[in-house]
């Protein structure tokens, strides 16, 4: 499917104002690019598990001078940090097919 397929619509605007990363992360992904911190988190349903998604959110992403992401990580109440810890690999291998190359540097629990 080519980008010319895809119907844009512009004339939408947005109840609140956006900022910069958000509004590229949309312009990154009418052109198909993933490679943006502001695209991880506004996709991080799709990108993992149902069973991560349901116990963390993403706090922070960081893009290192590698060009891989330190993310942190905050599960939704402080039981489910042990268990997101064991789901950690799961988590980076994850991420790292979604952007399809080692995108992952560190991910970080946050309580």
């Amino acid at each position: 499917m080519s980008n010319q397929d895809k119907k844009i619509n512009l004339d939408i605007r947005k109840n609140r104002p956006q900022t910069l990363a958000a509004a590229f992360g949309g312009l990154m992904e009418i052109f198909g690019v993933r490679s943006s911190d502001a695209d991880l988190a506004k996709n991080w349903k799709n990108i993992v598990s149902s069973d991560i998604y349901n116990i963390a959110n993403v706090v922070a992403v960081k893009k290192t001078k590698n060009g891989k992401f330190n993310i942190v990580l905050r599960p939704i109440s402080p039981a489910f940090a042990l268990e997101l810890s064991y789901k950690i690999n799961d988590c980076k291998s994850q991420i790292n097919k979604y952007y399809g190359h080692d995108a992952v540097a560190k991910i970080t629990i946050r309580k």
